[in-house]
C-alpha cells in the first residue's frame, strides 16, 4: 500500500504539468488566430507561454533541481505577464470608454470596462492561473521522496 501514494503524487504532478502545457498551447493558438501579434506588447504573452511549455517539458523529462527552479521562475513570470496584460487591457478599455462617453466615471466606468469584449479586461488572468497551476505541480518537489 505504501507504493501507491508515491506513484499517485508523481502522476498528479505530471498531469498538472501537462495541463500547463495544454493551457499555454491553447491560449497561444487562440491569441495567434485573433491577431494578437501586432506590436511587442502583444508578442510578450506568446513568448512567455512558449518558453513555459519548454520549461514544463524539461521538468517532465529530467525532474532535476535546476529544471524545477527555472520552471518556478517561469511560472512567476507567467503570473506577472498575466497581471500586466490585465492592466494593459483595462487601460485600453478605459481609454476607449472615455472616448465614447467622457462623462463616465466611478463604478459606471469600471462596469463598462470590465464588460468590454475587445480587449477582454480579465482574459490575461488566465495566464496567472496557469502559473499557479504550474507552481502547484512542483510544490515542495525538492524535499519530497516522491520524485516522478
Amino acid at each position: 500500500m505504501a507504493d501507491f501514494y508515491p506513484s499517485t503524487l508523481a502522476s498528479i504532478r505530471r498531469y498538472l504539468l501537462l495541463l500547463v502545457c495544454l493551457a499555454c498551447v491553447a491560449t497561444t493558438t487562440e491569441l495567434w488566430m485573433m491577431g494578437h501579434h501586432e506590436d511587442p506588447w502583444q508578442w510578450a504573452p506568446l513568448a512567455v507561454m512558449a518558453v513555459s511549455v519548454v520549461g514544463a517539458l524539461w521538468v517532465m523529462a529530467t525532474w532535476s533541481a535546476s529544471a524545477v527552479r527555472v520552471f518556478r521562475g517561469l511560472m512567476v513570470v507567467l503570473m506577472i505577464a498575466g497581471a500586466v496584460g490585465a492592466g494593459l487591457h483595462y487601460r485600453a478599455n478605459m481609454e476607449f470608454q472615455l472616448e465614447m462617453d467622457p462623462s463616465l466615471g466611478g463604478f459606471a466606468l469600471v462596469e463598462k470596462i470590465l464588460h468590454a469584449k475587445a480587449p477582454p479586461s480579465l482574459a490575461p488572468g488566465n495566464m496567472a492561473l496557469v502559473g499557479l497551476i504550474g507552481l502547484v505541480a512542483v510544490w515542495r518537489s525538492e524535499w519530497s521522496s516522491v520524485e516522478p
